[in-house]
């Protein structure tokens, strides 16, 4: 029985870490699509989306059969519980590269971008790349201190989404509200992304060592 649940629990990790690389990839194909203004770039994030809920329904099922069939306690049970939830988060993660795919898309074939802000973009999706891989790593690694690194990597996307921000308030801005609001709401959805990243790496660490990390 043991033997049985630690390979189902090992599926499990993998389809979880499979799952930040997709949405690492998703968020790096997104990001060509709205710096580019590339259609089919971003039809193909639309599309691979499908993998990633499929494999969130394949994890979430795993991680039910494992709670009700094998009963797991102390760090297994905080292994189970964690990836249950860190499931949800990569899920959200490949969400919000769908939702800069779509407007790529509802905005070609014109640029979404200025140029003012094209350098932040490009960052904001560099940073989200390293996120998503980082997550892929600690979830196979359970390494706690490249877990508790995550919120570290994070304060780069803050930076970045501040100094947008301030792009946007600044009195020279003359793109128009549109423009502002679809930059508004992308660089919210980089910001979300990043903070999905965090929380999958605070409970690594918390499954890891049974403490929670901190802010």
């Amino acid at each position: 029985m043991r033997t049985a649940f630690h390979e189902q629990l090992e599926t499990l990790t993998q389809t979880l870490s499979d799952m930040c690389g997709l949405a690492g990839l998703a968020m790096d194909r997104a990001t060509q699509a709205l710096l580019e203004a590339d259609l089919s770039m971003a039809e193909q994030v639309i599309t691979d989306h499908d993998q990633i809920a499929e494999m969130q329904k394949q994890a979430e099922e795993t991680a039910f059969v494992l709670l009700a069939l094998q009963s797991p306690v102390a760090g297994d049970l905080r292994l189970v519980v964690g990836s249950l939830q860190n499931v949800a988060d990569a899920e959200r993660m490949g969400g919000l590269a769908l939702h800069v795919a779509k407007i790529a898309r509802r905005r070609h074939p014109n640029h979404v971008l200025p140029d003012e802000v094209r350098g932040h973009f490009a960052e904001m999706g560099r940073v989200a790349v390293e996120l998503g891989d980082s997550a892929k790593d600690v979830v196979v690694s359970r390494n706690s201190t490249q877990a508790a690194e995550i919120s570290r990597e994070d304060d780069a996307m803050d930076q970045l989404h501040q100094q947008l921000f301030n792009v946007l308030m600044d009195s020279e801005w003359k793109h128009g509200v549109a423009a502002a609001v679809d930059i508004t709401l992308l660089g919210r959805f980089y910001e979300r992304f990043a903070d999905h990243a965090v929380e999958i790496g605070r409970r690594v660490v918390f499954e890891a060592t049974g403490e929670t990390a901190g802010p």
